[in-house]
């Protein structure tokens, strides 16, 4: 358990100590009146349909914080697929303790493994394609590098984790700026390993960002058509440029959007849109 802790980062930890607060608030006053401070139980955490799994790390840091002393045996690994009624984890310690982390843990366990599934089903929709689905900065606030460990459990990839560790040129610093070439401009003194990337809305916008030295250029709410003409532009006038496609994703049209040729495709959809997987935390 401790080692599950230590691999997580001090901020992820704050984020669950703050969702712990906001939920226990002074005492958690059921279970203190209902159940003896002696009482220990035995748990199981259990799939109520079918699921990728993620969070094992996160779910078992919520009761460690909460009770150091409550044991958390993972029944299953984060990645895996499994069936309804599958046992995800076991339990054991106080009662108290179990019962006042309980609804923070599956809040963040199921919110994880729907990521994951939902991610899971876009990349097995573009199976055999040399494509990577990607994820977005469209997360929970504070919920970040849980919610993009979900998306990797689930077979996809992330882009950048904040506006801090890649350059992305968008609309509106394109719009501020006067045009691509003067924002690309302005980057150009950048961290020599920092990646460049620019957003293009037409086959116009395109032609202006392979002029320049940008890294990998994203092709904004395109229809296939014009993004298998902005694959075919882009190999003809230079090599070694990476191409994303982004916006209006959907589990319907992401394998006609891999087949245009792209090498990314990102979607907010993995993660602001995911279902809450139902997981079911029981005593017996």
């Amino acid at each position: 358990m401790t080692h599950h802790l230590a691999a997580i980062p001090p901020s992820v930890i704050d984020s669950i100590r703050n969702a712990l607060i906001e939920d226990i608030g002074h005492g958690d006053i059921t279970t203190t009146l209902t159940i003896d401070s002696s009482s220990r139980c035995e748990a199981v955490l259990t799939a109520k349909e079918d699921m990728a799994v993620a969070g094992h790390p996160f779910f078992e840091a919520v009761f460690y914080i909460v009770d150091p002393g409550v044991e958390v045996k993972a029944l299953t690994d984060d990645g895996q697929l499994i069936s309804k009624g599958c046992r995800i984890a076991s339990l054991r310690g106080g009662t108290r303790s179990i019962l006042t982390a309980e609804r923070v843990a599956l809040n963040i366990m199921q919110r994880l493994c729907g990521i994951a599934t939902l991610t899971r089903q876009f990349v097995e929709a573009i199976s055999g394609l040399p494509v990577k689905i990607v994820d977005t900065r469209k997360t929970t606030p504070n919920m970040r590098h849980m919610e993009k460990y979900a998306v990797r459990a689930g077979g996809g990839h992330n882009h950048r984790f904040g506006l801090y560790d890649g350059i992305l040129i968008k609309d509106n610093h394109i719009a501020a700026c006067g045009g691509i070439k003067n924002a690309i401009e302005k980057v150009n003194n950048a961290p020599l390993l920092t990646k460049i990337e620019v957003e293009v809305k037409d086959l116009e916008e395109l032609k202006e960002a392979l002029a320049t030295n940008v890294d990998v250029i994203m092709l904004d709410n395109m229809d296939t058509a014009t993004m298998r003409q902005a694959v075919a532009i882009a190999h003809e006038t230079r090599s070694g440029v990476r191409l994303e496609a982004s916006g209006n994703v959907t589990l319907q049209n992401v394998r006609e959007i891999a087949e245009t040729g792209v090498d990314i495709i990102s979607t907010g959809y993995i993660t602001h849109s995911a279902k809450a997987a139902d997981i079911s935390l029981k005593i017996i």
